[in-house]
């Protein structure tokens, strides 16, 4: 069932316009956020792996520089990632950036999910700041994804996780990462190039998630190929449910998708949150619990049963950038959407 994500994606860019609506990232999260992650560069800095920085980081900071109605940092996340990773021919991002090496892009290839989100930062920045200019960069990062990212797995549009190294010279299995499905982007494409099928991207991903239901944890690995009906783990990757996959319940909720594609995630998390998984064996392998990622469970909870959310989850806690990050993505979107959630839950 897709047609929920038209209303919601639109709507959530829709309504962030100048001087219009209230923030839905609360100040005190925001300043914390930034300080904690953003230099005064520009840079999403990424602790956890190095202190590197990525074209999926920079999307993340541009996005949620909007939805704070900060645009000085905007700006200057912007300023960092055109001139600083936007730098391959194809007008993509270049996905890893080292602070201590020369030069500091150490690998030029993009990764897919990085453009999309930095291309819908810009869309959301163009509605809001009425700048046509990020509208104009949008639109042409869009059209390159949709004519150069795209390519069919059984008569289907899937989204190459980048442009080189997913594709077996051999045989022609296609790698495919189900989190780079960033769903409430999608709709939002299919506006700026019409030319795409851009629903049939979705009902790909969908896809996915259906066929993955039907294996013996319910849940995809990071990195799956597909042979023939059955979803399998791609070779050379860890057969794992991980830190990827962790993202796809924020984002089929962000994008207001059917809820009960997130049954099988939230059969697979506990009362600590999420957990690393061996899709192949169903072995636990670790706990994912960080407080941006408990949220992420006691929010699949509160959509599929009206369960509210713990109280000392309704805040930002800036454990990490990543927990941190999709812990103010889906504060936004509970604030929005489910206020409800977050009402006199237990502490």
């Amino acid at each position: 069932m897709t047609s929920n994500i038209w209303g919601a994606a639109l709507g959530a860019m829709l309504m962030i316009q100048p001087a219009t609506a209230a923030s839905t990232i609360l100040a005190e999260e925001w300043d914390s956020y930034r300080t904690a992650y953003i230099s005064e560069a520009g840079r999403i800095v990424d602790y956890a792996n190095n202190s590197i920085s990525h074209s999926e980081g920079q999307g993340y900071g541009l996005i949620l520089s909007v939805l704070a109605g900060d645009r000085a940092t905007f700006e200057r996340v912007w300023k960092f990632t055109e001139t600083e990773l936007m730098v391959r021919d194809d007008g993509l991002a270049a996905w890893r950036w080292e602070p201590e090496a020369d030069p500091r892009v150490t690998d030029p290839n993009n990764a897919t999910d990085g453009d999309m989100l930095i291309a819908y930062g810009l869309v959301l920045a163009g509605h809001a700041w009425n700048e046509q200019a990020y509208l104009d960069r949008a639109t042409s990062m869009v059209r390159t994804i949709g004519h150069d990212l795209l390519t069919a797995v059984q008569e289907r549009p899937v989204i190459l996780p980048g442009a080189v190294g997913f594709v077996s010279e051999e045989t022609g299995a296609v790698v495919l990462n189900p989190s780079y499905w960033v769903f409430e982007t999608i709709p939002v494409f299919a506006q700026l190039d019409p030319t795409i099928n851009w629903n049939a991207v979705t009902e790909s991903g969908l896809d996915i998630l259906a066929r993955a239901a039907e294996t013996r944890t319910g849940i995809p690995a990071d990195w799956v190929v597909l042979e023939g009906d059955t979803l399998v783990p791609a070779e050379n990757f860890p057969p794992e449910f991980g830190y990827n996959g962790i993202r796809i319940p924020l984002y089929l909720m962000r994008a207001g998708l059917d809820p009960s594609y997130l049954e099988p995630f939230l059969a697979n998390s506990d009362a600590s949150g999420l957990r690393k998984i061996d899709v192949v064996t169903g072995a636990v392998l670790e706990p994912i619990s960080e407080p941006g990622y408990r949220l992420i469970e006691a929010s699949m909870k509160c959509t599929l049963t009206n369960q509210p959310i713990p109280a000392e989850l309704a805040q930002m806690q800036a454990t990490s950038y990543y927990a941190a990050t999709l812990q103010l993505l889906l504060l936004d979107h509970l604030r929005r959407e489910r206020p409800d959630c977050l009402e006199k839950g237990p502490l």
